[in-house]
C-alpha cells in the first residue's frame, strides 16, 4: 500500500470526501437540536508561521467547509501560537473559556499541550489532534501518513544520488523534537536512507528553525566538506532553504547543489524545484485533510459517531491514549516532473504564481507556461 500510494498523483481539489466514504456517520443525534446542530464555533489552534500552509491553506479550507456543511450558519475561531507553546495554552485556555463547541488542535508541543486537552474534555469540548498527534483524552485524529512522508523524502534523496552506496555520505536535517511527526518522518526516512548510504551528520532542528537548519548545515559543510555531500535531507521547505543558503555560502554554485529534499510544496520551494536547487518535496493535499478534519469536527458536535474510512489504519495510539479513530491522507512526492498534474491541477497555486519574471524561462522549459 505504501509503496503504491508513492507513485499515486492525488487530485485533491476535485476530490469528494463524502462520496469516498470518509465518514460513515450513524446517525446518533444525542439530542443536539436544529440551532445547536448548524450555529456551532470550531475553535482552530494553529502551530506556527515559519510555515504559510497554515495560514493560507489550511485554515481558509476549513472555514469554508465547515459554513458549507452549516448552510453559513456555522463559524471558525482561529487562532496561531507562533510556535509558543505557553501562547498555544493561552489561546486554548481562551477557547475554553469562550465555550466553542470544539476544538480543532494542532499543538506547538504534543506533550505539552495535554492538560489542557484534559481541561477541554472536562469542560465537555471534544478535541479533534490535526496534522499533528497531540497527547491527552483527544476525540479523533486527522493528518497525512507521516512515516509514508518520511519514506517518500528518503527514497527520492537516495534515488537522486548517482549509483548510491555507502560511500555516499548525506547530511540529515530533522524536524523539531517537540513535533511528534518529526519523529515520524525520520522513521520513514531512516528506513529508505539505512544501508543504502552513509550519513554523515544528523541534526534536529527546534521549532522548525530554516536559521537554525541553517547554521547546522553549515557546521556539517566544515566537518565533512562541501565536495563531499552527496545530498542532504530536509524535513521541510523551510529548512530546505536555510540549507542552501548554507551551502551557497561556502561556495557551491546553484547548478552544482546536492539533490535536497523538502515538504510543504511551499511557493519558493516550488520555485528551486523547477530551477533544479532543491530536489523534491512533498506534497500534501491539504484540501483533503482539513475538509476531513471539518468534517469530523461538524459531525462530532451534531452528535455522529466518527467512522473514518483511513487509508493505512483506521486508529492511531498516542502516549496516552491507545485506538484513537484516525483518517490518514497520503502524500505525492513533488518533482519538477509533477508540478502541473499536483499543485497546479489541485488549484494550490496558478502557473502565474510560480512562473514569474525570474522562473519563466524555467517554466517554459517545463511546458508549465
Amino acid at each position: 500500500m505504501r509503496r503504491i500510494a508513492i507513485a499515486v498523483v492525488a487530485s485533491a481539489m476535485s476530490l469528494s470526501l463524502a462520496g469516498c466514504g470518509m465518514l460513515g456517520a450513524s446517525e446518533k443525534t444525542g439530542g443536539a437540536t436544529p440551532t445547536r446542530s448548524n450555529a456551532i464555533t470550531v475553535g482552530v489552534l494553529m502551530p506556527e508561521e515559519t510555515n504559510t500552509r497554515y495560514a493560507e491553506f489550511d485554515y481558509p479550507i476549513i472555514k469554508k467547509k465547515v459554513a458549507a456543511l452549516t448552510e453559513n450558519q456555522g463559524r471558525t475561531d482561529y487562532a496561531n501560537a507562533a510556535s509558543d507553546e505557553k501562547t498555544q495554552d493561552r489561546q486554548m485556555q481562551k477557547m475554553i473559556d469562550d465555550k466553542v463547541d470544539i476544538i480543532l488542535l494542532d499543538a506547538v508541543d504534543a506533550k505539552a499541550i495535554a492538560p489542557m486537552v484534559k481541561k477541554a474534555k472536562e469542560a465537555n469540548i471534544p478535541v479533534i489532534a490535526y496534522d499533528r498527534l497531540a497527547e491527552g483524552p483527544i476525540d479523533a485524529y486527522v493528518s497525512f501518513d507521516n512515516e509514508l512522508v518520511g519514506e517518500v523524502q528518503g527514497r527520492s534523496l537516495v534515488e537522486a544520488i548517482p549509483n548510491a552506496n555507502v560511500s555516499d555520505k548525506i547530511v540529515m536535517v530533522n524536524g523539531s523534537p517537540a513535533d511528534p511527526n518529526a519523529g515520524q518522518f525520520k522513521a520513514g526516512a531512516l528506513s529508505e536512507i539505512n544501508g543504502r548510504v552513509t550519513i554523515a551528520k544528523s541534526y534536529d532542528t527546534d521549532k522548525w528553525s530554516p536559521e537554525v537548519a541553517q547554521a547546522n548545515m553549515t557546521k556539517a559543510i566544515a566537518a565533512i566538506g562541501k565536495s563531499d555531500i552527496a545530498g542532504v535531507y530536509s524535513a521541510n521547505d523551510a529548512m530546505a532553504g536555510g540549507i542552501i543558503k548554507a551551502l551557497e555560502a561556502a561556495g557551491v554554485k546553484d547548478t552544482d547543489l546536492p539533490p535536497i529534499t523538502g515538504q510543504d510544496a511551499e511557493l519558493p520551494a516550488v520555485q528551486r524545484i523547477i530551477t533544479g536547487e532543491q530536489f523534491m518535496s512533498v506534497y500534501k493535499p491539504y484540501p483533503a485533510m482539513a475538509e476531513a478534519a471539518a468534517e469530523a469536527a461538524v459531525a462530532k458536535v451534531q452528535g455522529r459517531d466518527l467512522q473514518f474510512e483511513a487509508l493505512t489504519r483506521d486508529t492511531v495510539d498516542s502516549p496516552t491514549d491507545k485506538a484513537i479513530p484516525a483518517k490518514l491522507v497520503t502524500v505525492v512526492a513533488l518533482t519538477k516532473k509533477n508540478i502541473q498534474q499536483t499543485v497546479i491541477a489541485d488549484g494550490i497555486y496558478k502557473a502565474s504564481d510560480i512562473c514569474t519574471a525570474k522562473y519563466k524561462s524555467a517554466c517554459e522549459a517545463l511546458n508549465l507556461i
